[in-house]
């Protein structure tokens, strides 16, 4: 009760909103040639020092205090505080979903705002190492994380990006370890699965279908996306036929490797029993498009349930309809990083937005390894999950505001 009291007077006795004012422009300010510019930014420096100096006077933990001050509002300090209550410790590792999540297509022009990049330096400069973790290749994200974070910092041996959902973890200056391809270990029989779907997937899609879409992913990540604006009927239209395409199509797939004997219609009704035992948003597209199974889920063969147990089906309703390798996904590719990093007792912050990010979400919270956030157009998986444990939800465009969050709590930690 004592923290909360002096953070309440923190808020009360100070200009907190000034405060954080002049940090955020001392540190966003961009470099530029203009005497009249610099001593502008010396004059908000020297304020936000002399405001500094007010607070350390005032509490014993006066850094700490100051620091807060300058770096949170009085909500997502006192969600700091609720969370130290909770866990009583402090993150340890970043772990960020990023398109949709650091940055959105609808609010933040497709980059990662100056905000939340700065935020991002100043967790690496605590000691916090950063997870990327994301669906796109390692060379697209690799290119934007140098080019919004710094050469230097990406290869400072704290960071880590686990591309292409698992597929394989990139982490720069640890020398055998920097690569890992974590497809290496992948079944044969899954790979063949994997090959089978990738080669047929466009080609032999119907026309209406092959015009309306294409095709995302890798080797063991085939991901249908729209020729549409996501979101929009028309994307709605494709996704859901697509969907059961995709489905169809791997349960040919996975009848063929285990006995090339099966009958199409039978192959193809085991997957969508399987699939819509397992996924209610599935069974509810399959149904919609008159392509509901006639065979109930304990019927499927045991040899193609053991495929079907290691693939994974995900709908993103007028987004995407997808197939990937259980084997190959974001949990496993975040211990990997966190592994190699030297984080032997994680605690981490989980951002994300997708059915993806909510299996490292899970993992977090099943290992109390831990806490969840999301933006508010999150899948409504992702939002019920996070929504049942800590309520950490953030507008559209404004990861840094979570940061901030997790970023008082660390500094609680220190007290």
């Amino acid at each position: 009760m004592e923290r909360y009291d002096l953070l309440y007077r923190l808020y009360e006795d100070f200009e907190a909103d000034t405060l954080r004012e002049l940090q955020d422009f001392v540190d966003l300010f961009p470099p530029v040639d203009s005497r009249i510019a610099l001593d502008y930014w010396q004059d908000a420096s020297d304020e936000l020092e002399d405001r500094k100096d007010a607070i350390r006077d005032a509490f014993a933990a006066g850094d700490t205090f100051a620091e807060i001050a300058a770096r949170a509002n009085r909500d997502q300090t006192f969600t700091a505080l609720d969370l130290h209550s909770k866990y009583g410790r402090a993150v340890n590792a970043l772990v960020l979903d990023v398109d949709e999540t650091l940055r959105s297509a609808g609010r933040t022009d497709n980059e990662i705002p100056r905000d939340a990049l700065h935020l991002l330096t100043e967790f690496h400069e605590s000691g916090v190492p950063i997870v990327i973790c994301t669906g796109q290749t390692l060379e697209n994200v690799k290119g934007f994380t140098i080019q919004g974070l710094g050469n230097e910092l990406v290869h400072s041996g704290d960071v880590s990006i686990v591309y292409e959902a698992g597929t394989g973890v990139f982490t720069p200056g640890h020398g055998s370890t920097t690569k890992q391809l974590l497809y290496e270990d992948l079944d044969p029989t899954v790979r063949e699965v994997f090959s089978e779907v990738r080669s047929r997937v466009l080609p032999q899609a119907p026309d209406d279908l092959r015009e309306s879409v294409h095709l995302q992913g890798n080797e063991f990540n085939i991901t249908l996306k729209p020729n549409f604006d996501i979101g929009s009927d028309p994307a709605e239209a494709v996704i859901d036929e697509g969907l059961v395409y995709l489905v169809d199509l791997l349960g040919r797939a996975v009848a063929a490797a285990v006995d090339g004997d099966v009958e199409t219609d039978a192959a193809e009704d085991w997957a969508r029993a399987y699939y819509a035992d397992a996924d209610p948003e599935v069974a509810d597209v399959l149904d919609a498009e008159g392509a509901a199974p006639e065979r109930d889920a304990a019927d499927v063969p045991d040899a193609v349930r053991d495929l079907f147990d290691r693939i994974d089906v995900a709908y993103y309703h007028a987004d995407a309809a997808e197939i990937g390798s259980l084997e190959l996904n974001k949990p496993n590719g975040v211990r990997a990083a966190l592994d190699v990093l030297g984080v032997e007792d994680p605690f981490v912050l989980v951002m994300g937005d997708s059915k993806s990010d909510l299996r490292v979400m899970e993992w977090a919270a099943d290992a109390d390894a831990g806490i969840a956030a999301a933006p508010q157009h999150a899948s409504q998986d992702v939002l019920t999950h996070v929504l049942e444990t800590d309520e950490l939800v953030y507008d559209r465009g404004d990861a840094a505001s979570m940061l901030r969050t997790v970023y008082v709590l660390n500094l609680l930690d220190q007290r």
